[in-house]
């Protein structure tokens, strides 16, 4: 490899390593701005469980650090939630440069929706699906037993569920990659539709507590937003006519 071919990759690389460095130092900032508020974080985090509990149940912590830990760590993770738009903002601006005009087209909308749609879904599981979940198991404890669910234990279950959520929720997005790179189209798809459907379900009983609510509420999100995939994939030619119609255009 000569100077003159090595000389790009250092010069990628070194963007690269900014680009990463500007993610880190944002989440970072957004952490410190938190972390004041970690306790409050973790307890809104936790009402859903709490409303649900018995009366006079408590949350507890079996780690003698839990209790300080476990909101630092939440708090951590929210701000990377909450600085997803900016991170995806950066990977945007390092590989915008190497597009053409008419696939930066396509890639706005995407980054935008993905986004949205991460949001949408963790809102989702926090509003909707933990309320009845969490109703539904603190019901069936049987007699005698009581609830008190270790903090870091309810940290880990509902990160979990967040992250399932949020990304079975990108759907969509999958659906138009998928038909624009050309590995299969919106009529593919369409027929093959009972399979998916099952595929939705099973992913909601792997995903999500063992009760039927939530899976189906994992599950029928799913499949519609498959459905709403495969209508705006309808909009977006495949990769190969796209590049072989801005090459006549040129």
């Amino acid at each position: 490899m000569t100077v003159e071919e090595t000389q790009p990759l250092i010069t990628h690389l070194i963007e690269l390593r900014n680009r990463l460095l500007r993610c880190v130092v944002f989440v970072l900032i957004a952490f410190c701005a938190l972390v004041y508020f970690s306790n409050d974080i973790y307890h809104l985090v936790a009402t859903p469980l709490l409303e649900a509990m018995p009366q006079g149940a408590t949350m507890i912590a079996t780690n003698v650090a839990a209790p300080f830990f476990a909101p630092i760590k939440l708090t951590a993770i929210a701000a990377v939630f909450l600085s997803v738009p900016y991170i995806l903002y950066q990977i945007w601006a390092f590989v915008a440069p190497a597009l053409y005009q008419h696939e930066k087209r396509l890639i706005y909308p995407l980054l935008f929706s993905s986004t949205l749609l991460f949001y949408i879904g963790v809102a989702f599981a926090y509003y909707v699906v933990f309320p009845l979940a969490f109703g539904f198991l603190t019901k069936t404890a049987p007699t005698g037993v009581s609830i008190a669910t270790d903090i870091s234990s309810y940290l880990d279950f509902v990160l979990t569920l967040f992250l399932a959520f949020g990304v079975c929720f990108e759907v969509p997005v999958a659906i138009i990659l998928l038909c624009w790179s050309g590995i299969t189209s919106p009529q593919d798809l369409k027929a093959k539709r009972p399979y998916i459907i099952v595929a939705a379900f099973v992913i909601g009983m792997l995903l999500t507590p063992p009760d039927v609510f939530s899976q189906t509420l994992l599950a029928v999100p799913m499949c519609l937003l498959f459905e709403l995939g495969v209508i705006c994939a309808k909009f977006y030619r495949p990769k190969q006519e796209d590049e072989q119609s801005a090459v006549e255009n040129k």
